[in-house]
């Protein structure tokens, strides 16, 4: 089997594996949800924590899926074209795992963590 085979298969199964850790992901947070919410009867107190593990899925899937379109199109065709359309890919996932990290920790990246016990917003100015 040629080399450009072997790295297209590689990046499709990273593309698989992306997809099925999104799935999965969404799949584990929504039951785990689901009992949570069954025994305490609080759908609310639990809503934040699902959310955080779809966002947690989500993000997880990107990174495989960036991956496998980075080697098939670094190692498979490596046009101008392909590199400008593959930049464009990242810019945007990136664009999306920024956002998602910002929605999940309530913060920006940059903001340090807050003390542990301390209110959300504390200290901020």
């Amino acid at each position: 089997m040629p080399t450009k085979q072997i790295i297209q298969h590689i990046g499709a199964l990273l593309d698989l594996a992306g997809v099925l850790v999104i799935g999965v992901g969404v799949m584990v947070a929504t039951v785990v949800y689901a009992v949570r919410c069954g025994r305490t009867r609080q759908v609310v107190a639990h809503y934040r924590a699902y959310r955080q593990g779809v966002g947690r899925a989500i993000l997880l899937g990107l990174e495989f899926l960036v991956g496998g379109d980075i080697i098939r199109t670094v190692a498979v065709s490596p046009t101008f074209t392909s590199v400008g359309v593959l930049a464009l890919i990242v810019a945007v996932r990136t664009f999306l795992s920024f956002s998602l990290e910002v929605e999940l920790d309530g913060r920006w990246p940059w903001q340090g963590k807050p003390p542990v016990g301390s209110a959300p917003g504390a200290g901020r100015t």
